[in-house]
């Protein structure tokens, strides 16, 4: 199976698909944007998907959110894998920190370890790259004193060096993946689901607008595990929701929730309804 990945090799979702395909037999193919990876599926190149979607510390990828409320509109979370991430420094040489003239990495990670950054290397430029391991290959091809935040399994592929292992903020820091899937497809699998979806323009403001909505769920003790809110991208003040809920949209409750929603706001789309952490690739045979 073809799948579309934020890449190059090296980069945690790279470290992540891998775990959670489980052994499966795969053409990974690395994309430089989660919207390229996304985009891909959409267009027929990769038959799946596999980006991050929200971290333990970080929380909500903005990247991943905005492809599919905007510009996807054809495809389908149909899966998810929660990976724990590993951060560590690296550079092309040794180095001794005082050396080091700028960390590259990509947002997420560097903002996962700012305390590490604060305090170790303090008033050093951090620039942001597109992945964590395109700034590993960025350090290991420079004569610069530079280091990168990335997973050690980048440093061996890159031919870099670990300065400093574990270096993130938090112990327990996971990042919760997704598999994405053209429109349609249907994952099987028992144990517990889960729904995602959107909606946004409650009608006219009024006080509670989005209490009365978020009853629709309560009312039929429909529970809600996620729910966040980004800009319309229309103006200043509106807003779009997104929201996880516990079990699937085929569910009696959760079905007459959603159509229920659908009487409150104009806009209302079901992002997908997929196991929780089944593992294996969605739509494939055990």
């Amino acid at each position: 199976m073809r799948v579309a990945y934020l890449g190059p090799a090296g980069t945690n979702t790279h470290d992540a698909l891998l775990a959670a395909a489980g052994g499966a037999e795969l053409d990974a193919v690395p994309c430089a944007t989660v919207h390229e990876a996304i985009a891909a599926v959409e267009g027929g190149a990769a038959e799946r998907g596999f980006v991050p979607f929200e971290n333990s510390i970080e929380g909500a990828v903005r990247s991943t959110l905005d492809t599919l409320a905007f510009e996807a509109g054809s495809v389908t979370i149909a899966g998810e894998h929660d990976h724990r991430i590993h951060h560590a420094l690296i550079a092309g040489r040794e180095l001794e920190l005082s050396a080091i003239g700028q960390v590259i990495s990509h947002e997420q990670a560097g903002a996962q370890c700012a305390r590490f950054l604060r305090e170790s290397l303090p008033g050093v430029a951090v620039r942001a790259e597109s992945s964590t391991a395109e700034a590993v290959r960025i350090v290991a091809s420079s004569d610069e004193p530079w280091a990168a935040i990335g997973p050690p399994a980048a440093a061996k592929l890159y031919g870099a060096v670990v300065l400093r292992d574990e270096i993130g903020d938090e112990d327990d820091n996971v990042t919760r993946f997704v598999w994405i899937a053209p429109s349609g497809a249907r994952p099987g699998g028992g144990g517990p689901w889960r729904t995602t979806l959107i909606f946004s323009e409650l009608g006219a403001d009024h006080p509670g607008a989005l209490v009365d909505a978020l009853t629709e769920f309560s009312s039929r003790a429909v529970n809600l595990t996620r729910l966040e809110s980004r800009p319309l991208r229309r103006e200043l003040g509106r807003y779009m929701f997104f929201v996880d809920i516990e079990g699937s949209d085929s569910q009696p409750a959760v079905a007459d929730a959603i159509d229920a929603l659908r009487g409150k706001a104009e806009n209302v789309r079901v992002l997908g309804s997929y196991p929780v952490n089944a593992g294996g690739v969605p739509g494939t045979p055990p």
